[in-house]
This record gives C-alpha cells, sequence and structure tokens, in this order.
C-alpha cells in the first residue's frame, strides 16, 4: 500500500512508519513470564478497589490503559506485530474519516495472516477502547464494514481536544474513573499516580497526549470535561479534580465504570459499592429525563390552547 495523503489533514498512512511507530500504541508481551497476580490482590491502577473472593469477580491481572515496556524487554510475536499494525491503521482511517471494511484490512494490514483476523481484530478493538476511547462497530455484517464510535456522547462532530491528533478520550474516560472510584473527587497526587504508570509525568510530554499536565489541569478543564480546584484549607496548597459539567452530560458514572472494569477484566458487577452507586445514578437521570419530558409537553400543551384561545375568543 502506498502512502495516502489527505488534503484537508496532510496525515500519511505508510506501513514502514506504522512498523516503526506503533510499538508504543499496544502493550507487547515481555521476555520473561510474568509472575500470576492473585485474584484478590488489587489493581495498581485503582488501588482502592473493593475486595472480594474469587467467585465474586475480583480483577486478577489488570491492565493499564496505554502501560507500555521498554524496546530491549519487549518481544512482540508476528500476531502482536499485526495487531499494532492495524491498531495504526483504523487512527488513521478514524482520522481521515474514511470507511473501514474486513477487505481493506485483509488486504492492507492482514495479509498472510488472515486465517487470525478475527484475534487480531479483537486485540485491536481493545487496545483502540482502551487506550483511545473509541469502540469498533460492525455497521453492515453482509458488507463486512465498521465504524470508530467515541465513547463520549458529544453533541456535535468535535472531539476531545484531537486537534486533528489521535483520540484523548480513552485517557479523559481513565481520569474520570480515577474520580468516582475515589469518592468524586481525587486529589492531584492521586491522578498522577495512575498517569505515571501509563508512563505519563509531569513536565514531559508525550507522543500521544503532547503536555499531560496541560491536558488535564487547562484543556480539559476549559472544556468542561473536569473541574481542578484548590483544596479548602489546605496550606501548602493542594489540589483535586472533580468532574466537569460536560462530563455529566456526555457520559454516565455507569459508563466509567464498565470502562475500570474493562481494564481489570471483569465486569462491573464485580465492584459493589461503585456498581450500586452507578446504578443510582442512571435512576436519577432516567426520572430527570422523565420529568424533562412532561415539562416540555406541558408547556405544548399550554401553548396549543394559547393558541386556539386566541382563535376562538370574539372579536
Amino acid at each position: 500500500l502506498r502512502g495516502k495523503a489527505n488534503p484537508k489533514r496532510g496525515v500519511l498512512w505508510d506501513p514502514r512508519a506504522a512498523r516503526e511507530g506503533p510499538e508504543r500504541l499496544v502493550p507487547a508481551q515481555t521476555t520473561a513470564p510474568e509472575e500470576e497476580e492473585s485474584p484478590s490482590s488489587p489493581s495498581p491502577h485503582f488501588k482502592d478497589a473493593p475486595q472480594s473472593s474469587p467467585a465474586t469477580g475480583t480483577p486478577g491481572s489488570p491492565k493499564v490503559p496505554g502501560e507500555v515496556c521498554s524496546t530491549n524487554q519487549c518481544r512482540r510475536s508476528p500476531i502482536e506485530e499485526k495487531v499494532a499494525l492495524l491498531v495504526y491503521y483504523l487512527l488513521y482511517k478514524y482520522q481521515v474519516k474514511e470507511p473501514i471494511t474486513k477487505a481493506d484490512m485483509l488486504r492492507n494490514v492482514i495479509q498472510i495472516y488472515k486465517n487470525h483476523f478475527h484475534e487480531i481484530l479483537r486485540k485491536a478493538s481493545e487496545h483502540l477502547e482502551l487506550v483511545f476511547g473509541l469502540d469498533l462497530k460492525e455497521m453492515d455484517p453482509n458488507r463486512n464494514t465498521y465504524v470508530l464510535i467515541n465513547k463520549l456522547e458529544q453533541s456535535c462532530d468535535a472531539r476531545v481536544n484531537d486537534n486533528g491528533g489521535v483520540p484523548k478520550t480513552g485517557l479523559l474516560m481513565t481520569v474520570l474513573g480515577v474520580i468516582f472510584t475515589k469518592g468524586n473527587r481525587a486529589t492531584e497526587e492521586e491522578v498522577w499516580e495512575v498517569l505515571n504508570m501509563m508512563g505519563l509525568y509531569d513536565g514531559i510530554k508525550n507522543f500521544i497526549y503532547g503536555d499531560p499536565k496541560k491536558l488535564i489541569t487547562k484543556d480539559w478543564v476549559k472544556e468542561k470535561y473536569l473541574e481542578y480546584r484548590q483544596v479548602p484549607n489546605s496550606d501548602p496548597p493542594h489540589y483535586e479534580f472533580l468532574w466537569g459539567p460536560r462530563a455529566y452530560a456526555e457520559t454516565s458514572k455507569m459508563k466509567v465504570l464498565e470502562f475500570v472494569a474493562k481494564t481489570h477484566d471483569t465486569v462491573p458487577t464485580a465492584f459493589p459499592g461503585w456498581y450500586e452507586e452507578a446504578l443510582r445514578d442512571e435512576e436519577e437521570r432516567a426520572r430527570a429525563r422523565v420529568l424533562a419530558k412532561a415539562s416540555t409537553a406541558a408547556m405544548a400543551s399550554a401553548r396549543a390552547k394559547a393558541i386556539a384561545s386566541s382563535f376562538s375568543s370574539p372579536k
């Protein structure tokens, strides 16, 4: 496949560059076998996760979105290389808004590994969801066409501070997850503890996210996804993060908990306390929608009566 340039964005899809670049997009296997974590061990991602017995589905061997290892510690199988290449290819398709088809993926990426297509696609989909916050959906099973959907329910076509680059929704969902699981407010130190596990550090630019501190304390605050404020009466001053109004509008505690659970290879019900809170939030949202519809219907009815009355009143 020759490199393709998009005249609007100038984005180039080049498999040679993809083979050099995507090694940081997809976690690789290490040369030494990893010790299995006990089922009840807390995740390094969310250390305060409720503990329970294996029967309740407590997550083991949790994943940190975007976690990577150094080149001299990593060794990839041909299948893993194809997963990384497919992630890169699908991100390109998302950026230039081109259709995604199975035929294109087989021809341009999978090639001789077509018998492993479903495995490669599944793993690439997991990485796209956990790292970038994108869901890969099959649109037409007959034509084998797919589309990438941002996890946030945005009212317009704008993406979360992408600026023409790769989506940052996965990182935002991670931060929202930290806030939710810390009692709906997380200290700056707690957020950075998780970001550090993902290879993101204060003062060090990242090839995907740019300046992470600017992103979480300025950009997402300006876009109203996060609130960043000083902890009252803290001396020296300490800061904390909360959900912003746009986060409440475009996602929910249940969706964020589903994301958190997926990073633990489990389901939301594995965290009973958080799951109950998320259920209450869903019920409150449902009641608010019903009240909003009732209010709209009442206003429409009153307006219709007023119009009818104006026509029927004597001159």
